[in-house]
């Protein structure tokens, strides 16, 4: 398999769609927002089948998806609860470059107006902060670069993931 794709891994609100926009731009790469082919593939938002079909089936849903990815010279945005799929995680390091965009737990609740429309996929009752501390470990487990994305604009991120990505 060829690992031409850069996969883009972080928490809600950390700008991987956005970023992924202006890399795939900049690196004439093909761009997947793998939320958007989850909502695509049940005709539901994010939101809607956490709500009627409940979290199990949400990360199953995410991880069918994850898996049937076959993209080359791509950037793929990834949901946040990505890292909770082993076999997902194997199948999109195997296809390129995994980039860990690290923000603030300040700066994601600040860009995070609403939590219960952002199709989060958050246990009842428990805290972005939590969530923030669980996932942090998983994101840095699966990360081949890491990116800081403190007080930096999207171009400015994308710009460094394309410096470090054609250095590797």
């Amino acid at each position: 398999m060829n690992k031409n794709n850069i996969i883009l891994i972080g928490m809600p609100g950390a700008g991987k769609s956005t970023v992924g926009v202006i890399l795939a731009k900049r690196l004439g790469y093909g761009f997947v927002d793998t939320d958007l082919l989850i909502q695509t593939s049940v005709g539901k938002s994010l939101q809607a089948i956490i709500n009627e079909d409940g979290l199990d089936a949400f990360r199953r849903i995410e991880e069918k998806v994850l898996l049937a990815l076959d993209e080359k010279r791509t950037v793929i945005a990834t949901g946040g609860s990505a890292v909770y799929s082993p076999a997902a995680m194997r199948s999109l390091k195997q296809s390129g470059t995994t980039v860990f965009i690290n923000s603030s737990l300040q700066t994601l609740q600040a860009r995070i107006a609403d939590m219960s429309t952002r199709g989060m996929v958050i246990t009842p009752g428990e805290s972005f902060a939590s969530l923030f501390i669980e996932r942090n470990p998983l994101y840095r487990k699966y990360a081949d670069m890491i990116i800081e994305e403190q007080d930096k604009t999207v171009e400015l991120v994308a710009d460094e993931i394309a410096k470090n990505y054609s250095q590797g």
